[in-house]
């Protein structure tokens, strides 16, 4: 009696296993998330504070864990009112990025990745030097040439909607433009649906 017993549960945990694995193979297949991103930065930086609004993708290459990120966006600040910065008069020295993050290795988890309220519960994350910062379609001022700036992707979610929020945060350099604060984005497609994410 108890060998059969020890045998089904030998069966049962194999089963957990190898489903487990299964899941986790299928995770990592090529997968494509794109969506947008809106944010400001702080008003320290130079010309700051900067009004951000763009698109971004993120290409994952399957099970080699290699994937690639790309922004597009635009950036403009605010006129001012007796020394002070005034919403009211917004979209002044309006200017263009490209931004580059190649080849880099995916991180299955979110340790380090910037927290929400409510918290996100699940996600993945890209860090390295970015290939590529413009400014207008030129090497952006404010970076070397190579790019020496890093950046730190998460896409994060939860339990309805796995995959609904970007972070970008940019490291070196590029923060004295951008700011080293997390940078917001939302998901609103994957290659998994032929809808958009939450719809």
């Amino acid at each position: 009696m108890k060998s059969k017993t020890l045998i089904s549960a030998a069966c049962v945990l194999s089963l957990l296993l190898a489903s487990g694995t299964c899941a986790l193979a299928q995770e990592h297949r090529p997968a494509h998330f794109r969506g947008v991103l809106n944010d400001y930065s702080p008003a320290n930086v130079k010309g700051g504070p900067w009004e951000m609004h763009g698109q971004w993708s993120f290409d994952l290459h399957g099970e080699s864990d290699i994937g690639d990120f790309y922004a597009d966006m635009t950036m403009s600040d605010y006129g001012s009112s007796g020394g002070v910065a005034d919403a009211t008069m917004g979209g002044q020295n309006a200017h263009t990025h490209h931004i580059r993050l190649t080849n880099m290795r995916v991180t299955w988890n979110m340790t380090g990745c910037p927290t929400f309220s409510p918290a996100t519960t699940m996600g993945f994350q890209v860090n390295g030097t970015v290939s590529l910062v413009t400014g207008n379609g030129r090497n952006a001022p404010f970076e070397s040439n190579p790019p020496s700036s890093t950046l730190q992707v998460c896409i994060t979610g939860g339990s309805e909607v796995p995959y609904s929020n970007l972070t970008m945060v940019f490291g070196g350099l590029a923060t004295t433009h951008f700011g080293p604060q997390a940078i917001h984005g939302v998901v609103r497609k994957t290659s998994d649906s032929n809808r958009e994410v939450g719809r």
